[in-house]
């Protein structure tokens, strides 16, 4: 497995995107509306490094609470797997909690995802 992106909870994702580019980040395409999770979507990268800007678009989205609790800040990273559904079993015997079943991500070309919690760790992400 390997890095694809940290993700970043922001409450509005243009505003947010322009401090990025303030700090030399590019966006990598436009906002993507995620209509399963509820949330927009921005990809901007620095230096090789890809952060992912989530903002809710509706009062039930999926990070509505989280941007209560922890407003603007990052809150997962995402591993790429050539393995998924291995590397997926692989994590759950080892400790991480699988809190939603691998869906589609828009914003990544449909690739599926899927989110899983570790005590020590906090959240990740996982990237087929």
């Amino acid at each position: 497995m390997k890095i694809h992106h940290v993700g970043y909870l922001v409450k509005k994702i243009d505003k947010a995107a322009e401090e990025f580019e303030k700090l030399g980040y590019i966006r990598r395409g436009d906002i993507t509306v995620d209509t399963y999770r509820k949330v927009d979507i921005l990809f901007l990268e620095k230096d090789g490094y890809v952060v992912e800007l989530v903002s809710p678009n509706a009062p039930d989205s999926v990070v509505s609470g989280l941007i209560k609790t922890y407003k603007n800040a990052p809150y997962h990273i995402c591993y790429e797997s050539t393995a998924f559904r291995e590397d997926l079993e692989r994590l759950t015997q080892n400790g991480y909690v699988q809190i939603d079943q691998p869906a589609p991500a828009p914003a990544i070309g449909n690739r599926e995802v899927v989110f899983l919690l570790n005590s020590r760790l906090g959240m990740i992400e996982l990237l087929s």
